[in-house]
């Protein structure tokens, strides 16, 4: 059994509220697959600095939006010429490679060749038009990514801003050059043509889905909830403003920016905040937690954590420095 969601709206704090709601209900085993757009929208990450990742003034001055998502990953820029999926999908029946699939089948309808790189990446021709993310609950583990139709590459350069590491790291000179439209290799892809070949995939991967009302579910309460505080100014901006990166280094499982307060008379490190576009967002938010009060001479125990190198990395970063 399946079911599909295709939203009406192109406001990204009502639709990323959704697909939140989604998450947190019970699946009764059923995969969802929910498509959105969005207009005018930088997403950052769950662990991202918005000032470092965005020109926030510019965006918001010409009528856009910054929205932060609780998966990891990095800053991407979204218009109604990108289609954004969501799988909510049972523990169960979860596999990364089979939803791609269906989104590996859509394009492949239009002729086009795809294939799966680095941290989750779709390329077409050797470049990226789709990025992913995941995050998990109670019930059921979330994969979401974008699909890159025909978005404005112009405005993209003009509110991303994005590291200079990461762009040595891939070998090229803007983000311009990283990423593809398919419409530029297909002109005739459009998002509203896409739309039903990522149904009849779907369907096909499957079962045939049981259609819920997008505007109904917007209207429920838990979800009027999540667009307020996908919408606050302390869930989008934090305290990032006052942010002052003092370290920072790019691995193989993505970049960090860290600051560290130190308590001097006691030796431990009293705060510690920090920045990163990994994909593993819970493993960064125990990084802090570990290292808030720790001995600034030795670093605290990783313990049995499954993203061990990430927490060494870290660790290895504050502390070799010392």
């Amino acid at each position: 059994m399946s079911r599909l969601v295709i939203s009406s709206q192109f406001e990204p704090y009502l639709n990323i509220a959704v697909e939140n709601y989604l998450l947190s209900q019970p699946s009764d085993g059923e995969v969802t697959m929910y498509l959105w757009r969005n207009r005018r929208t930088v997403v950052i990450g769950r662990n991202q600095n918005p000032f470092s990742e965005c020109d926030v003034q510019r965006l918001e001055a010409d009528g856009g939006y910054l929205m932060r998502r609780k998966t990891g990953g990095g800053a991407v820029y979204h218009d109604t010429e990108n289609l954004n999926f969501s799988f909510v999908v049972p523990y169960e029946s979860y596999d990364v490679a089979r939803q791609l699939g269906v989104v590996q089948a859509a394009v492949a309808s239009y002729g086009l060749s795809t294939e799966v790189s680095g941290r989750n990446d779709v390329l077409c021709e050797g470049r990226k038009f789709s990025g992913n993310a995941f995050a998990k609950s109670r019930h059921a583990r979330l994969h979401h990514g974008t699909i890159l139709i025909n978005v404005s590459t112009t405005e993209m350069q003009r509110y991303l801003k994005p590291h200079p590491a990461k762009l040595q790291k891939h070998g090229v000179a803007s983000v311009h050059s990283r990423v593809v439209n398919l419409a530029e290799l297909m002109p005739e892809i459009t998002a509203e043509g896409l739309i039903p070949r990522l149904v009849e995939a779907f369907e096909r991967e499957y079962g045939k889905a049981q259609r819920l009302d997008f505007d109904e579910l917007a209207k429920c309460e838990p979800v009027e909830a999540l667009h307020s505080e996908f919408a606050s100014s302390e869930w989008k901006y934090g305290n990032w403003g006052q942010f002052v990166a003092q370290r920072s280094e790019r691995f193989e499982w993505g970049g960090v920016e860290i600051e560290v307060e130190v308590d001097e008379s006691s030796a431990t490190i009293a705060g510690v905040r920090i920045a990163s576009d990994s994909l593993f967002p819970d493993t960064i938010a125990l990084a802090e937690r570990l290292l808030k009060g720790a001995s600034i001479q030795e670093p605290p125990a990783t313990g049995d954590c499954e993203e061990t190198k990430i927490l060494t990395d870290i660790f290895s970063l504050i502390y070799e420095k010392n």
